[in-house]
């Protein structure tokens, strides 16, 4: 179930980390008020860190990126899986090992960066202590299959990320996952996970960054929430991104956040928690109940009051019934 925060949320943590696809941007263009609630946060004095599972550019590029958006960033300020990934290399193989590069150009700088020896994967598959891979939109299909052989019979891999989707500027596309999911059908063989939910990721950026009470914000309940649920840290889920309505009323324990908001103005807020009312709950004038196996909502308040008792009202009911609420014609308010 949800966690209150009495203070605005920010006062609790000195370290946010953030998610960028689905949560500072999405495509080319920033989150809608994404760059002022940033500059907020940052004059705060709280610690920020951006943090990604896509492993295709530098952390150069990122902060690049983000400050044409006019985010505060410096590359320092971004961690990304591809760094992750290398430093997993680094610990098992050691400064100097030649890995086999299958992704962006981010993964091939992180790898060089750690001291690993990046090499091609259509010529050198031979001379490698490992695989790396990540996501890559230029990434070539003679280069899977040699790769593919490689793992197969026995080469070490690792994986930034398993993402199935990255949102983009044309609609939820196929991430590095379902990449992933096809090397591992075809080798039998499951990679070392270095991106989130998997540790190594948040660990690297705590460990960059620094801080000891951190924050996860993020778009995504099987990467962002699960990852911080994985290794005891809170998280806030905001739901400019890949999830809505359906994916947080069916999520599982796992995969809950600790706070919920519409938007990154949830950190700057107060999160009151629903309370039970009669069959259901409710707050802030809203009241939900489960009847007949779907999800009602009631009363009147504001847009984040409604998506906290969405979520315990249908997580109750999960959790007493072993079903997911029906949520059909159930729309949020206008913010």
């Amino acid at each position: 179930m949800l966690q209150e925060a009495p203070r605005p949320l920010l006062e609790a943590h000195d370290l946010v980390m953030f998610d960028l696809d689905g949560v500072v941007y999405i495509g080319e263009e920033a989150v809608a008020g994404v760059p002022a609630r940033l500059v907020r946060l940052q004059g705060s004095g709280v610690r920020v860190a951006f943090v990604t599972n896509n492993a295709s550019r530098t952390p150069e590029e990122v902060a690049a990126r983000l400050q044409s958006m006019q985010v505060q960033a410096s590359p320092q300020d971004v961690v990304t899986s591809a760094q992750a990934a290398s430093s997993v290399l680094v610990e098992r193989f050691g400064t100097g090992a030649g890995v086999l590069v299958l992704g962006g150009p981010g993964l091939w700088e992180a790898t060089r960066a750690a001291g690993l020896v990046p090499l091609d994967p259509s010529s050198t598959p031979d001379q490698a202590s490992a695989l790396v891979t990540g996501y890559g939109p230029d990434v070539l299909w003679r280069e899977v299959m040699r790769v593919a052989v490689a793992v197969r019979d026995g080469l070490p891999w690792v994986a930034s990320n398993t993402d199935m989707t990255i949102p983009t500027a044309f609609g939820v596309a196929p991430g590095h996952g379902v990449q992933v999911r096809m090397l591992e059908e075809f080798t039998g063989v499951s990679p070392v996970v270095a991106g989130k939910p998997a540790a190594p990721l948040l660990e690297e950026t705590v460990a960059r960054v620094g801080g000891t009470s951190p924050l996860m914000v993020g778009d995504r309940l099987d990467t962002d929430i699960a990852g911080a649920r994985a290794l005891g840290l809170p998280s806030l889920l905001v739901l400019t991104g890949v999830t809505g309505l359906s994916e947080l009323v069916s999520a599982t324990a796992e995969h809950r956040p600790t706070f919920v908001a519409p938007t990154l103005e949830g950190l700057f807020e107060p999160h009151p928690v629903p309370t039970a009312e009669g069959e259901g709950f409710g707050l802030g004038g809203w009241h939900g109940q489960v009847r007949a196996g779907a999800l009602t909502m009631e009363g009147a308040g504001s847009e984040a009051d409604w998506w906290r008792t969405v979520a315990v009202t249908a997580w109750q009911h999960a959790d007493a019934t072993g079903e997911v609420a029906e949520t059909t014609g159930l729309c949020p308010p206008s913010p």
